[in-house]
């Protein structure tokens, strides 16, 4: 039996849960982290959005981010003990619509009619991938990253039993968006260690071109990830009854 975590982009599934992550693979428990948009773009173009990112980020090209954000999100993998495979979806920053227009201006915002058809298309492609004992676990979308919702979308569509965890960091700008997701769920606190927090706090650490851009500091990075393992000294996660 494989645990996939179903990642948005690459650092969603180790903000979220790295600590039980690390602490299901310490339990002999195989898990994977799949992450649907990180697929280099096919042109060398850039939407004036993903220049702005790109310099924060401290990256030019798409392929020199795409490249070195997965080669993050293995080093990351590698300290939480999972294994990792990549989607070729696209970043929304990078997606254009049918008449090769720009879609995204702000990651903030609902999905595109255009893209109306995305989540069946990912959906399509991690189905092919499972395996019937395979348990999954997905983000709610908490805070509206297009991305988020249309990862849980596709989710959502591949007819098997899902678990849910709150996306981080967003939980912590949009608190008041969790229960509206949680109600009519049933939530369970999965305990993880002082071990795994460590290690939780290490791998969010591997993602360095993301730090500055999610958090203050590392070291604000480090306590609100603290924060929000001290308050039931483990990861909450929730299902539908």
């Amino acid at each position: 039996m494989r645990w996939i975590y179903l990642s948005p982009h690459l650092d969603d599934a180790a903000l979220s849960a790295g600590g039980w992550i690390y602490d299901q693979v310490q339990a002999g428990n195989p898990v994977e982290i799949w992450t649907i948009m990180c697929g280099v773009p096919p042109t060398t173009e850039l939407s004036p959005f993903a220049q702005v990112l790109h310099y924060q980020w401290g990256m030019e090209t798409a392929e020199q981010v795409v490249h070195g954000r997965r080669q993050e999100d293995i080093n990351a993998a590698n300290i939480l003990g999972a294994v990792t495979q990549h989607f070729d979806f696209l970043d929304c920053i990078y997606r254009q619509g049918k008449e090769g227009q720009w879609l995204y201006g702000d990651i903030f915002v609902d999905p595109f009619p255009d893209e109306e058809d995305l989540p069946t298309r990912i959906a399509e492609t991690i189905s092919a991938r499972l395996k019937p004992d395979d348990k999954l676990l997905c983000q709610f979308g908490i805070g509206r990253h297009v991305d988020h919702v249309l990862a849980r979308r596709a989710a959502e569509l591949l007819g098997r039993p899902l678990h849910y965890v709150a996306d981080v960091p967003y939980l912590f700008n949009f608190p008041e968006q969790l229960l509206p997701h949680t109600e009519g769920m049933i939530e369970t606190v999965e305990r993880v260690s002082e071990a795994g927090l460590a290690v939780w706090q290490e791998a969010v650490g591997a993602y360095a071109s993301q730090i500055s851009f999610l958090f203050e500091s590392p070291e604000a990075m480090r306590e609100r990830i603290r924060q929000y393992w001290a308050e039931k000294e483990g990861l909450h996660i929730w299902k539908l009854d």
